[in-house]
């Protein structure tokens, strides 16, 4: 199964020491992130800093460390899949597109996103935090 992090799971990660961020860091797969998520980071890296509480120094050790468990899935990739997506996401969030493609571009996957909107598709199966607990539960009972 791949695992695409959609950005609110990534920023709730990077915020905080949390259950998202171990989840992240103990899960014994590889996540896959769209390449643009980078760009939406860095659109949003003074509002991270300040809710992090964290320096730029610590902000980048985290963000490292957590990009060690993941494949940064390039734009040119996701491009084949970027219709398709916008069909399945048209009426409901237009800005997850990359991340529709990202699942569409490997099988078997599945996106973690705390955004309830994104579940009114049915193309792609989306789960939430919670889930992902019970879900990682399941695989190891």
């Amino acid at each position: 199964m791949n695992i695409v992090i959609d950005s609110n799971v990534l920023f709730s990660a990077m915020i905080k020491d949390s259950i998202t961020r171990r989840i992240i860091l103990e899960y014994d797969g590889i996540f896959l992130f769209p390449s643009f998520i980078f760009q939406e980071m860095e659109k949003h890296k003074e509002e991270l800093l300040i809710k992090s509480g964290m320096d730029i120094k610590d902000f980048n050790e985290i963000l490292g460390i957590i990009l060690k468990k993941v494949i940064i899935i390039p734009e040119e990739v996701l491009f084949q899949y970027r219709d398709e997506a916008l069909e399945i996401i048209r009426d409901i969030e237009l800005d997850d597109v990359l991340f529709i493609a990202c699942a569409l571009a490997y099988n078997d996957s599945i996106i973690w996103s705390d955004d309830k909107k994104l579940k009114e598709q049915t193309k792609i199966k989306i789960i939430n935090t919670n889930e992902f607990i019970e879900l990682l539960k399941w695989k190891t009972d």
